[in-house]
């Protein structure tokens, strides 16, 4: 959420920054807040001035004759009656403003590329070369099911479609993976963190996937909770309400968990294989820090680091794209998006996303710090990156690492987490 402060002091920039994340219903949104906190304002001051008359007007009962008092408790009465339906007035516009504030957008960084979609981010580097195989290469879906490592069928017949069962390498695969990622992070200082699956409607709204991301989120109605999409909503959360010291910053956290996504707006896309599931499970880093934008800047970088230095270490080629304005969503004000290759779509599919936010989850959250010295109450900076999510990044490990008899070559970075076993399967083509 942004101050209301700034919201009143650059109108214009916000109205912007909403339309450049293509989110014209928000940009109105600006305008009814600003409508909004002009009536609240002007009725305060008669509203208080009211409050103030009453609380003074004891006083003078003790100086007014019997037949006076009955008429001044009649004025009284009359003037208690306008006083309360002010202070109805007041309750309203107040939930009315907090509403139209928590569906502005935050404001994109200057360094946000213009452009409507995910077709038009702005690829920043390139690391690695795409191999050339001299065999024709087999999709991450032929290689498992030839080998037995995976099964669509026997998984859509029990929870329907965009699900799949993991077995045997494949399995121990994937749990290499998401060992190694936060093996990885807790080497650099993160603190391991096993968080909750479900949480409530405050956490969704604090870290700003409500409202908009209703669709998009599995919803247990009799319970009022939902499953997360991500660890970053209970772990960003974790110091909602909190006034932390200065001096306990940066929080460096990493979580694996299971997620759930519908895929709500997806029908017909991505059907086939694992880019596009309903249950996954990843590896997230969240840094909580001081409000200070250099700084925000720098743990932006460093996590992203963090999951290229991972990528490296599993030998596939990738590239880094700064997200542009129309595939940014509406809380982060920066996003790098790490793309890995994938020779069964020809080119290369998102693996990893990492956000900064500012302070706009924390006021949301009410997750602030106390300065230094008894200094100043304010509000955290945010951030996050994927380290690993699978069963996506199991396309770039299969399709990449592929033999040509269908066996697949294990990364040195991944042999001590399968046994020291450096190929995996069994010829099958």
């Amino acid at each position: 959420m942004l101050d209301l402060k700034f919201v009143r002091e650059n109108p214009d920039a916000v109205r912007a920054g909403a339309l450049k994340k293509r989110l014209p219903d928000r940009a109105a949104a600006v305008d009814k807040a600003l409508a909004l906190d002009t009536e609240l304002r002007a009725m305060m001051p008669k509203l208080d001035g009211m409050r103030s008359d009453l609380k003074n007007s004891g006083k003078e009962m003790g100086k007014l004759t019997p037949e006076q008092r009955e008429a001044f408790l009649g004025k009284q009465k009359e003037k208690k009656a306008e006083m309360q339906a002010l202070e109805e007035r007041e309750k309203q516009l107040r939930a009315e403003l907090e509403q139209q504030l928590g569906l502005i957008p935050n404001v994109p960084d200057g360094d946000v590329p213009d452009g409507k979609d995910d077709s038009e981010n702005v690829e920043v580097r390139r690391i690695g070369t795409v191999r050339e195989f001299g065999f024709a290469p087999r999709a991450h879906y032929d290689i498992g099911e030839a080998q037995g490592w995976l099964d669509f069928t026997k998984a859509s017949a029990m929870a329907g479609s965009r699900n799949y069962i993991l077995f045997g390498d494949l399995a121990l695969l994937h749990d290499a993976v998401l060992r190694y990622a936060v093996d990885l992070l807790v080497a650099r200082g993160f603190t391991p963190i096993d968080p909750p699956l479900l949480v409530r409607d405050a956490a969704m709204f604090g870290t700003g996937f409500f409202p908009g991301g209703e669709e998009q989120t599995y919803r247990c109605e009799k319970d009022g909770l939902n499953l997360i999409g991500t660890s970053e909503v209970p772990v960003t959360s974790l110091h909602g309400g909190e006034m932390m010291a200065e001096a306990d910053l940066p929080k460096k956290y990493v979580a694996r968990s299971a997620c759930f996504r519908r895929e709500a707006g997806t029908y017909g896309k991505d059907t086939r294989g694992l880019y596009r599931v309903h249950q996954f499970q990843k590896v997230e880093q969240v840094i909580v820090d001081v409000a200070d934008k250099a700084r925000s800047i720098q743990h932006h970088h460093e996590i992203v680091k963090n999951a290229e230095d991972m990528l490296q270490a599993f030998d596939l080629p990738y590239r880094v794209v700064a997200v542009c304005g129309g595939d940014l969503g509406v809380p982060q004000a920066m996003k790098y998006d790490i793309e890995t290759w994938m020779p069964s779509r020809n080119g290369y599919g998102e693996t990893h996303s990492a956000s900064r936010f500012y302070d706009y989850q924390a006021r949301r959250l009410d997750l602030r710090y106390r300065q230094k010295d008894g200094g100043k109450a304010m509000y955290c900076h945010t951030l996050n990156n994927t380290v690993a999510a699978s069963p996506r990044i199991l396309i770039p490990l299969l399709e990449n690492h592929q033999q040509q008899d269908g066996t697949v070559s294990v990364p040195k970075a991944l042999q001590a987490y399968l046994g020291g076993r450096a190929v995996l399967g069994k010829p099958v083509f």
